[in-house]
């Protein structure tokens, strides 16, 4: 036969009898920091890989840098209508692209569509991929070395990325450095990928 209780009635409807409400919550209290700790420990890894995360991509963008190409920036006489004149990946970067395809694909990521600055370098990684037709987008574009406005070019793709839905479908959009770091506030090597929520304003680096 269950204990009965005598206590008065605390602030949550519970009765305090003797420290069985005090275990309670004292457990209770540890369960929440585990939680917390844990996902604490999640988020410092700064990464997410999980073969479920493609069931939790729609209404995001997914940034990903252009693969590996040596060097910084472009050479001088850098000509956009020009693969000759721009830093393009090396086959270490090719591989890495394919690679990273393979992965999005056995994650069974698909993107509703795929759009890559008008660089070189950034067409070709998404090409590579393989994960459908590929779309220049000028407001993907590097500012870095000036070659575009910063002014001209954010404006532009925050207006683009202000249309995505929570219940679309998740877009791929291959760009650089300087764009990933405007946008999501991440800094990302050769390849990686960042997953943004744009009604949310969050963002999370993503290693399928």
């Amino acid at each position: 036969m269950g204990r009965r209780c005598r206590g008065e009635f605390g602030s949550r409807g519970q009765k305090d009898c003797g420290g069985d409400v005090v275990i309670n919550r004292i457990r209770s209290h540890a369960c929440q920091k585990i939680v917390w700790v844990t996902l604490a420990m999640i988020l410092s890894c700064g990464g997410v890989s999980s073969p479920a995360l493609a069931t939790d991509l729609s209404g995001k963008v997914v940034f990903m840098r252009h693969a590996l190409a040596p060097g910084n920036g472009d050479p001088n006489h850098f000509d956009l209508e020009s693969c000759a004149t721009q830093r393009n990946l090396d086959e270490e970067g090719r591989q890495q692209a394919k690679r990273i395809g393979e992965k999005l694909r056995d994650r069974q990521v698909r993107f509703a569509a795929i759009y890559s600055s008008e660089w070189c370098r950034c067409r070709e990684t998404a090409k590579l991929l393989n994960m459908g037709e590929v779309t220049p987008l000028r407001a993907l574009n590097s500012f870095y070395e000036h070659h575009f406005s910063r002014d001209e070019l954010l404006p532009a793709l925050e207006e683009m990325l202000s249309d995505v839905e929570s219940g679309d479908a998740p877009i791929l959009m291959v760009t650089h450095f300087v764009t990933i770091s405007a946008v999501t506030g991440k800094a990302v090597s050769s390849g990686d990928l960042v997953v943004y929520d744009p009604m949310a304003g969050e963002s999370f680096l993503f290693y399928p």
